[in-house]
């Protein structure tokens, strides 16, 4: 039985349509998106920030909980005091410390959201 071929489906593919960029302007999200030299700058340095973030919150921690080993061995007798200062001594620092991290990891989310996306 013939097809008429009128009646036959085409299938069109092909890259898909880019809108024209004007010359010499660009957009620090299509260089992202691209994965271009620039865009891939653009990242390293939010995960370069990321990171000094996160390697001054684990210096304070270090600073902070290091210590505790050889102050509870320079007074073996106070007991009490070791357990007041790790059950109630050591929270609030540490929440002081978590919560910093999350605004200034945030803001350098929103900071780089903001490069990106020209405003």
């Amino acid at each position: 039985m013939p097809q008429d071929p009128t009646e036959r489906r085409v299938v069109v593919t092909g890259p898909p349509r880019r809108a024209r960029r004007a010359f010499g302007y660009y957009r620090p999200r299509t260089e992202i998106d691209e994965q271009t030299t620039l865009g891939h700058t653009y990242v390293r340095s939010l995960m370069r920030i990321q990171l000094r973030a996160g390697l001054t919150v684990f210096a304070v921690l270090a600073l902070l909980i290091g210590p505790l080993p050889l102050v509870f061995a320079v007074a073996p007798d106070a007991r009490r005091l070791e357990w007041a200062v790790l059950g109630f001594g050591l929270y609030p620092p540490l929440v002081l410390l978590a919560r910093w991290y999350v605004r200034r990891a945030e803001r350098n989310e929103r900071d780089f959201v903001r490069l990106v996306e020209d405003r």
